[in-house]
């Protein structure tokens, strides 16, 4: 009995795409973080900030808004890639209209900034 191991992990490490749902389902909750740690910022006082112990809410409330809001963006701006590669002429050109969909979905995530 001869076992192919190179047919084997072929077949085991083949790429696997994600359901559409995840992605939307990642998204929403994304959004919904992005949208409550900025909520929670914007409730705060700055005069309730000259007490070190009122400091813990608002770090962790911008450290959630700028990692899901990078998260966000990332992941909307690698939703449309395939749509930039075959829209863009040459390599300089695409890295062009990536870094304009990187802004355009920044200031959709952050309106208010």
């Amino acid at each position: 009995m001869t076992v192919n191991v190179e047919a084997l992990l072929r077949e085991a490490l083949a790429p696997v795409e994600p359901p559409v749902r995840l992605g939307e389902q990642l998204e929403t909750k994304l959004a919904s973080l992005t949208e409550l740690a900025q909520e929670e910022l914007d409730g705060w006082e700055l005069a309730a900030m000259r007490d070190p112990r009122n400091w813990v809410r608002p770090v962790i409330a911008a450290s959630v808004a700028a990692t899901a809001g990078t998260a966000l963006v990332a992941l909307r701006v690698r939703g449309s890639h395939r749509n930039r590669v075959h829209e863009s002429a040459n390599l300089l050109d695409l890295a062009e209209r990536t870094l304009q969909d990187i802004a355009e979905e920044t200031r959709r995530v952050l309106p208010d900034r």
